[in-house]
């Protein structure tokens, strides 16, 4: 069923600076369990970090848990700046063309290309281009755990060979969508939110692949471990869920398999590197970028 256009939208931002954007980008992902966009102004040196949520209010208990995390992140010694927080009622129409300036071409790799439904491109040979319309869920590709995910499954693309996929925590869908745009068959994707849900089948069919591609709304913490196993994983998750899931996640690794995870803070990444590495795992790639790192795990077996 399509969504009525004039459906309420609120935005909750924070102005904070550039030095803490991407920990508040984490802390209103952790609380409100969708991506933000993070908008910044080079002149005044102030950044916007923003989710867009489908209803009116906020709770007082998640005003609590925001206004608590801002001080966590001053009191550990990041400058916040302002720090301060406002509600604003969107009109869905205004806020679906005021953020289409911040979403550009992305050429991920020589196989790999991902562009906004708005904008005409000219893809080199053999290059799999992914149309996308992320919609709330903000799912672009710019952010860099969402792009190290997207240049581990180019890299690690099947040739001559069939290799399965998990997108846990599918959000927009960007990457199952270009996981099938590379080769990868079978592919299995949820998400937690049904709007990311919703986003991601739309933009399934936009590339011509709602028949391939099923999106399931599925809660990781009331699934069972083991049964079908994969090739290759992306589990682009809260660090919370990364560590309290890590024996589950594993257990849905082929031998030989892959398990790729993203959206975690750097001084957050030793423990999660050590959770997985205790459970058998090697890890065999890491990038850091800004305040995140992300990490490529191998389940040699």
């Amino acid at each position: 069923m399509s969504r009525e256009k004039n459906e309420s939208i609120i935005s909750l931002c924070v102005y904070t600076t550039p030095v803490a954007e991407d920990l508040v980008s984490a802390l209103l992902e952790s609380i409100f369990e969708t991506s933000p966009s993070i908008w910044s102004d080079k002149e005044t040196k102030e950044s916007k970090v923003t989710v867009y949520l489908e209803r009116q209010v906020i709770t007082d208990s998640e005003k609590e848990i925001l206004e608590q995390g801002i001080n966590v992140i001053s009191e550990s010694g990041y400058d916040v700046g302002e720090g301060g927080w406002k509600v604003i009622p969107v009109k869905r129409e205004d806020w679906s063309e005021s953020w289409k300036k911040h979403f550009h071409v992305i050429e991920v790799s020589r196989n790999l290309l991902v562009k906004p439904e708005w904008e005409e491109v000219h893809a080199k040979p053999d290059q799999a281009v992914v149309t996308l319309n992320p919609g709330l869920s903000f799912g672009t590709g710019h952010h860099p755990t969402t792009l190290f995910c997207l240049q581990q499954l180019a890299d690690l693309a099947p040739i001559n060979e069939s290799r399965s996929f998990l997108d846990a925590g599918s959000g927009s869908g960007i990457l199952s969508i270009s996981a099938a745009k590379l080769g990868y068959s079978p592919i299995e994707a949820w998400d937690f939110d049904p709007q990311a849900v919703h986003v991601a089948k739309e933009n399934s069919k936009q590339n011509k692949l709602s028949e391939e591609l099923i999106f399931e709304v599925r809660d990781l913490t009331k699934m069972k471990s083991g049964g079908r196993k994969f090739d290759v994983i992306c589990a682009n998750l809260i660090y919370d869920l990364l560590i309290d899931e890590s024996k589950k996640l594993k257990s849905w690794v082929t031998p030989n398999g892959y398990l790729i995870l993203a959206g975690i803070l750097i001084d957050q990444f030793p423990l999660v590197r050590n959770t997985y590495c205790d459970e058998g795992m090697e890890m065999v790639e890491n990038e850091v970028k800004g305040e995140w790192c992300s990490g490529v795990f191998r389940f040699n077996k």
